[in-house]
């Protein structure tokens, strides 16, 4: 995708929807920490209905830790990898309670030092809480970013770093959002909604006229 088809493709996303926000539901940079841990192989929605009872338990990471991980996984058993995750999500509170006051570290490497926090957990933590122009690639961003053109690659880190140099300047701060929110409703993996679709004169989807017509 040409430099200024790129800055068209952000244009519209950003006329659609100027300032995007997660749909994670969260009072406190550690409930943020929290929902997205939780979020691997999940949707927002299920994780909202989880952490809604879990916060009201336990609303920050000193109450985390005294749950214990027994008592975070009642919270959030209908989740996939549960134990596992209320294992990690321990962990990292009891990291949280007792080195950094509850607080949640703005640089990438402590981040990437916590239980269950990779490097697109890292990634959503600083652009989200902290405002940093950075890319959190999971599978929606992905998904757009090849199926369009925008930014292809074979993994999630050449996705990250082509769409690092690719999106322009002045998009980078919210580009992260509106990419996973265009995955997530109109560039869908089974049916995009290419009728719907405000960059499908822009997109290198083969399929995408055919998809329009069929919407």
């Amino acid at each position: 995708m040409a430099p200024t088809a790129r800055a068209a493709f952000f244009e519209r996303l950003a006329a659609r929807n100027p300032e995007p926000q997660t749909e994670l539901h969260y009072a406190t940079p550690f409930q943020l920490l929290a929902a997205v841990l939780l979020s691997a192989q999940s949707t927002d929605r299920a994780v909202n209905r989880c952490t809604e009872t879990l916060f009201a338990a336990a609303p920050d990471a000193a109450a985390v830790h005294a749950l214990g991980v027994e008592g975070i996984a009642r919270h959030i058993r209908t989740l996939g990898l549960c134990n596992a995750k209320a294992r990690h999500l321990w962990q990292t509170a009891t990291i949280l309670a007792r080195e950094y006051g509850g607080g949640v570290p703005a640089e990438r490497e402590l981040l990437e030092r916590l239980p269950g926090v990779g490097r697109k957990t890292a990634n959503v933590l600083l652009n989200t809480l902290y405002g940093l122009p950075v890319m959190a690639v999971d599978t929606h961003i992905f998904r757009v970013a090849n199926r369009t053109g925008l930014a292809p690659g074979r993994t999630v880190r050449a996705v990250e770093d082509a769409l690092m140099r690719r999106v322009p300047a002045r998009y980078l701060q919210h580009a992260h959002h509106w990419l996973i929110l265009h995955g997530r409703y109109v560039c869908k993996a089974r049916r995009p909604a290419c009728a719907d679709c405000p960059v499908l004169d822009l997109c290198r989807y083969p399929q995408r006229h055919s998809m329009a017509v069929a919407c």
